[in-house]
């Protein structure tokens, strides 16, 4: 019998104006915290709730600076030794709480995260994506727990761009199809451990909600205001999506994701765009019905994450430059290989414009209705 493993982050706390309760649940873990938070959430959010945190809590906050990487992590967490702090909370996006993650994983200490846009699926997991100084993916750093608290303030995330939103919704689209291949192949999950029922069964509830929400939880977001779609969105794009990615586990899409880095075009377009454009591609790849393609490629046209190269910023790159990132996602130790399929770099090249192709087609299609 194979052994599975499922983990979780100690504590999810979501709903509008939970930011308020940051300093209780940081009281739980330590009297002094490290705050890290980029510019725009230190003068526009921080500023606003610190009074209520700090009548928990001793703190000591500093700016991100924008890169998860390793010097970034070191400068912080020495930061933490000389102010000595035992909390970290990490207040931002997704390379905010990698690197605040990271400083705990180094330094051994509770992390408390409070995301203030639901663009990964990043705040419950016990990994943080490491890149260079420049931005180019450069390691998984798998750390030895999940975060101790999650907490997600929607009204916070109500009214962040709804661009956000979106690529949220498009690194959650891939978190159904990757963990079904590796259930399928008795693949690995993030801990070394095959999946379990639990994690299969809330990687379909992911994909589920994203289909039957996902374009009213828009809707809820451009006006700014909070609704049970946007609430089942974010509690998927977060909570559902990082248990299904890391005791589900990863597969192409992300594989794909990781490869697409090495082209600077692309580095303007956001983790779950490119990770969306990875799942169309992982369709083609894996040989799914029609039925399965035309879904997910219509649940990407409503919410307007990408379905062409043109619009991850590559329709002019050459059969040799995608072949870079095919060769990438293809690196040894990459996550492509949990698909139930022979893998190379020519078959992942050749999804990749299948996908371009039939992202065009459908456009085309589109067009000429219209007209």
């Amino acid at each position: 019998m194979s052994i599975s493993t499922t983990i979780f982050p100690g504590r999810y706390v979501q709903g509008k104006g939970v930011i308020a309760q940051l300093g209780e649940e940081a009281a739980r873990l330590g009297d002094k915290a490290l705050i890290i938070g980029d510019e725009f959430v230190l003068n526009n959010i921080l500023v606003n709730v610190k009074q209520f945190i700090e009548q928990s809590i001793n703190i000591h906050v500093e700016r991100f600076g924008g890169e998860c990487s390793d010097e970034e992590i070191d400068r912080l967490s020495d930061i933490c030794r000389a102010n000595q702090c035992n909390v970290i909370i990490g207040i931002g996006g997704g390379k905010t709480f990698d690197t605040a993650k990271a400083i705990a994983h180094n330094l051994n200490l509770p992390v408390i995260i409070a995301p203030t846009i639901a663009s990964t699926d990043a705040p419950c997991s016990a990994l943080s994506v490491i890149y260079t100084k420049e931005g180019q993916f450069k390691r998984y750093l798998v750390l030895r727990r999940n975060p101790d608290v999650v907490l997600v303030d929607t009204g916070i995330i109500a009214n962040a761009p709804v661009r956000f939103l979106v690529s949220g919704m498009g690194d959650a689209l891939s978190t159904y199809f990757e963990a079904e291949s590796c259930r399928l192949k008795y693949a690995a999950n993030m801990t070394g451990k095959v999946g379990s029922m639990t994690a299969y069964a809330l990687a379909g509830l992911c994909y589920e909600t994203l289909i039957n929400y996902g374009a009213m939880a828009k809707i809820s977001c451009e006006a700014k205001t909070v609704t049970p779609a946007l609430e089942r969105v974010v509690e998927a794009n977060t909570l559902l999506s990082g248990i299904g990615f890391e005791s589900g586990g990863l597969a192409a899409a992300h594989a794909i994701h990781d490869g697409l880095t090495v082209l600077e075009q692309t580095h303007k377009y956001y983790h779950g765009e490119k990770v969306a454009y990875g799942t169309l591609a992982s369709l083609f790849l894996t040989d799914k019905s029609a039925d399965v393609i035309d879904e997910v490629y219509s649940f990407c046209e409503s919410v307007g994450l990408p379905t062409t190269l043109s619009d991850i910023g590559l329709g002019k790159a050459s059969d040799e430059e995608l072949m870079k990132v095919a060769e990438s996602a293809c690196a040894e130790g990459e996550t492509i290989y949990n698909e139930p399929i022979p893998i190379s770099p020519e078959v992942v090249l050749s999804a990749l414009k299948a996908a371009d192709a039939y992202g065009k087609k459908r456009k085309q299609h589109k067009r000429g209705i219209e007209a």
